[in-house]
């Protein structure tokens, strides 16, 4: 199938948009539940093995800095999710500006964390080495949610650029060093794989932003399909319209159309429950649908207790007549197995006729459907009504016997027969 090209309306970006906000609140809520389990943790921690945590501060306990930090930074972050939840309301879009403040302030939490223990160590070198360094990662890796490269990339540059000031800070960095852990070099590097992270995380993200357009532009396109041609028109067919492109135009092309009434219906209906009669209608119209979706066909509208389908449009068939002679015959066929035992017998009205007619989308700017128009669109009608006054159940014009070749099959010629609206008397055939 041809690629989707990524539709260029307001509609498309507006969803795109609450997506990518919904994705940014959800990496902020899992943000403030990781900082809420760190607190609980820290708190665990302290109660019940104090012993464990002054061995490693010197009987200096930092739960108190640390704890606030961590509530300070939970409480943010669902400040933040729920500004990101009034813009979804409003179906406005988060300024741009004020999502990389988040992310600055966000990637800073680990950075503050390390500056906190930092005062409790006697070696301060040892923090870069314990669990809050490893908070950068998961900020960074979280920034995929962010569906923006730019965005994961500044994530990375500002965990390496705070990383690598606060050990410059910290530490006294110096070129050469008999400690590794004090040189520039050692600390370069540990900042550079940050930023390197940042950037993957980025490549990632887009990556994932990319496939979320193409599906989202597939459904879209799909959905555009369906609002014109209709819930009832085949998968198959909805396929091959995605793959030329389901364009709004107004032109003049052959095509077959059938029209088919269910007899009786409406005076049968009196006698039911309404639940028989939705019943009963549901089944003969999957009978009918089926019928045409086989052949090549469209449902082009249901009318009551009957519908309107078209051969040979919007997708060109050579072969449109003699399809839609196979799939009325099909029907009745059909409908005769279904009424075997049935309470509620149906008789069928069927009329097929081909030729040009005027083919495209019509509609008001917030609500179009496809439909074809013209006179052999109001002659196949006819030709439907026309089954009530010789007592048939399909009749076809002289046309669509020419068009149909071998698979017009055996018929029953009635002549030039007088149709209401036209002058001049029509040469029908009755197949059934």
């Amino acid at each position: 199938m041809a690629d989707l090209a990524e539709p260029a309306d307001t509609t498309f970006q507006r969803l795109l948009n609450c997506e990518i906000l919904v994705s940014e609140r959800r990496r902020m809520l899992i943000l403030a539940a990781m900082q809420t389990l760190i607190f609980v943790l820290i708190l665990l921690a302290a109660s019940f093995a104090p012993g464990f945590v002054r061995s490693i501060y010197h009987d200096r306990l930092p739960e108190r800095a640390a704890l606030a930090a961590l509530s300070a930074f939970a409480a943010y972050e669902l400040f933040a999710a729920g500004l990101v939840t009034i813009f979804l309301r409003r179906g406005r879009n988060y300024p741009l500006l004020a999502r990389y403040a988040n992310a600055l302030v966000e990637t800073s939490f680990p950075t503050v964390l390390l500056y906190l223990l930092a005062g409790y160590l006697s070696a301060p070198a040892i923090i870069f080495g314990t669990w809050p360094a490893l908070l950068y990662f998961l900020f960074i890796i979280l920034s995929t949610l962010r569906l923006d490269f730019a965005l994961s990339a500044f994530t990375g540059a500002v965990a390496a650029v705070e990383l690598f000031a606060l050990a410059s800070v910290t530490l006294h960095l110096g070129w050469q060093t008999e400690d590794p852990s004090l040189s520039i070099n050692y600390h370069l590097t540990r900042s550079a794989v940050l930023l390197a992270a940042g950037l993957l995380a980025g490549s990632v993200g887009a990556t994932i932003k990319s496939h979320f357009r193409r599906a989202l532009a597939a459904a879209s396109a799909r959905d555009e399909v369906t609002n014109l041609f209709g819930q009832h028109v085949s998968p198959r067919v909805v396929e091959q319209l995605l793959a030329i492109g389901a364009a709004e135009l107004s032109e003049m092309r052959r095509v077959c159309v059938m029209f088919v009434d269910i007899r009786s219906f409406t005076a049968s209906a009196r006698s039911r429950t309404p639940a028989e009669v939705v019943e009963r209608l549901d089944d003969v119209f999957e009978i009918l649908v089926d019928a045409v979706d086989r052949h090549n066909g469209i449902v082009n509208k249901f009318l009551g207790d009957g519908l309107l389908a078209i051969f040979g449009a919007p997708i060109d068939d050579p072969l449109e007549a003699a399809n839609a002679v196979e799939a009325a015959r099909e029907m009745l066929s059909a409908i005769d197995a279904s009424n075997v035992g049935n309470p509620w017998p149906i008789r069928l009205g069927i009329g097929i006729h081909v030729g040009q007619a005027v083919a495209g989308t019509v509609g008001s700017p917030r609500r179009k459907e496809y439909t074809v128009i013209g006179d052999t669109v109001n002659l196949a009608s006819r030709l439907e009504s026309l089954n009530k006054e010789v007592g048939s159940q399909l009749i076809v014009s002289d046309t669509v016997r020419e068009a149909a070749g071998e698979a017009f099959g055996e018929a029953l010629p009635l002549g030039p027969f007088p149709v209401r609206g036209y002058e001049e008397p029509i040469i029908v055939w009755r197949l059934a």
